[in-house]
């Protein structure tokens, strides 16, 4: 599976046909959920799995506030939980870095 065409002007700064949809996951789920509009985003929660987008919401350190503090209403989370806020607490948890690289 790859990144639909519609899809695709949220990923400008990369190759499109390089993102593997696994190997790239965190990378694709903070895109979409920082960029991408309400069609891109039934399309993530078609593609992954709900539990391993609120993994994203909760580790990703380059999703913006407001994209956390929107998903973290959603899926209700204490501020602890998220790694953007730098209030994440050790949970077995990394917080580590969100690129296709």
């Amino acid at each position: 599976m790859q990144i639909p065409d519609e899809l695709k002007i949220y990923f400008w700064d990369v190759p499109v046909d390089t993102i593997d949809l696994c190997k790239h996951s965190k990378y694709v789920i903070t895109r979409i959920l920082n960029e991408g509009n309400h069609e891109a985003l039934i399309w993530l929660f078609q593609t992954y799995d709900v539990q391993e987008i609120k993994n994203v919401v909760q580790t990703a350190r380059n999703i913006s506030l407001k994209t956390a503090r929107c998903w973290q209403n959603y899926f209700n989370l204490k501020d602890d939980e998220l790694c953007c806020t730098g209030l994440l607490k050790n949970r077995g948890v990394s917080c580590c870095a969100d690129s296709m690289h």
